[in-house]
């Protein structure tokens, strides 16, 4: 048996550059791990995948991306055997937070390990994109910019253990939803990608947070002005820069200190039943413990 985590993402940007004839938008995203995260528990068995999670909501059979994994996995390695997985989840659904892809980036890492496939990290990247295009950063883990439909990872330096709060509203929003109402010839404000680069680089916290552009909150927003709300919110209470994260709903804030991050936690618990306290992290740890 393994057990691993799964952690949640955030994006500090989100452009759409372009689209490609399968129906793909090409982006370009700086993409954060953060400390909230699932638990992901894998168990041998003879053959096929079985799938558990606490959370009702989450599809236990083909539809969820971590039957895809596990399957792809072992036709690559080409290893006889099965897998029981058990998803305990924290990270909410629909959010944009890739809960559904770093559950799958947990399932490849860990089957690696517990049939010791010995793949190498490109190998498990290319089986990850395979299964979606969050999957190989939910792999890679800590700050990376990433280009194409997100594939193309550029790891950047060290960002973790800057403070944030993370809302999550009363309801989930469909990314293919948010992608197809997206309107490239639509009057946006830009990210400056390389100027956030250059102030992750220099860990200028303040200005990440004020330099943080998602183009499709135009999209997720204009339907659910609530996000617009939480955005104000997180920065009247602290907040040097708040965002929504990928296509939504989830918000964040980025904070300069923990005391005013918790400051905040605290003022908007009352307000919000969703919400979490959560840091940056710089490196996911791939395995918490092994029991073969």
């Amino acid at each position: 048996m393994i057990t691993l985590p799964a952690h949640a993402k955030i994006n500090l940007s989100l452009d759409v550059t372009g689209k490609l004839d399968n129906g793909y938008h090409t982006l370009e995203m700086i993409l954060q791990t953060i400390s909230l995260k699932d638990e992901v528990i894998l168990q041998k068995k003879p053959e096929g995948v079985e799938i558990s999670c606490d959370n009702p909501q989450v599809p236990c059979d083909g539809r969820n991306i971590c039957d895809k994994a596990a399957r792809a996995f072992f036709e690559k390695a080409g290893i006889p055997g099965g897998v029981r997985i058990q998803i305990n989840k924290r990270i909410p659904l629909g959010a944009g937070l890739g809960g559904g892809s770093t559950n799958a980036a947990a399932v490849l890492k860990g089957l690696n390990a517990l049939y010791d496939a010995r793949l190498t990290q490109e190998q498990l990247l290319e089986l990850g994109l395979q299964c979606g295009a969050d999957v190989p950063f939910c792999l890679t883990g800590g700050t990376c910019f990433a280009r194409g439909i997100g594939e193309e990872l550029t790891k950047l330096p060290h960002f973790g253990g800057v403070h944030a709060v993370l809302i999550m509203p009363e309801f989930s929003v469909s990314t293919a939803w948010v992608y197809s109402n997206y309107r490239m010839d639509d009057p946006v404000l830009h990210p400056d990608t390389q100027s956030i680069v250059s102030a992750i680089r220099m860990r200028d916290i303040k200005k990440v947070a004020h330099q943080m552009r998602n183009v499709l909150e135009n999209v997720t927003a204009a339907k659910f002005p609530e996000i617009d709300v939480i955005k104000r919110e997180l920065k009247q209470w602290g907040a040097a820069g708040s965002l929504m994260s990928g296509s939504g709903p989830s918000v964040f804030g980025l904070f300069e200190d923990q005391e005013k991050a918790h400051r905040a936690f605290t003022i908007l618990g009352k307000q919000y039943k969703h919400i979490w306290l959560v840091t940056t992290c710089s490196a996911v740890p791939p395995v918490l413990n092994t029991n073969v």
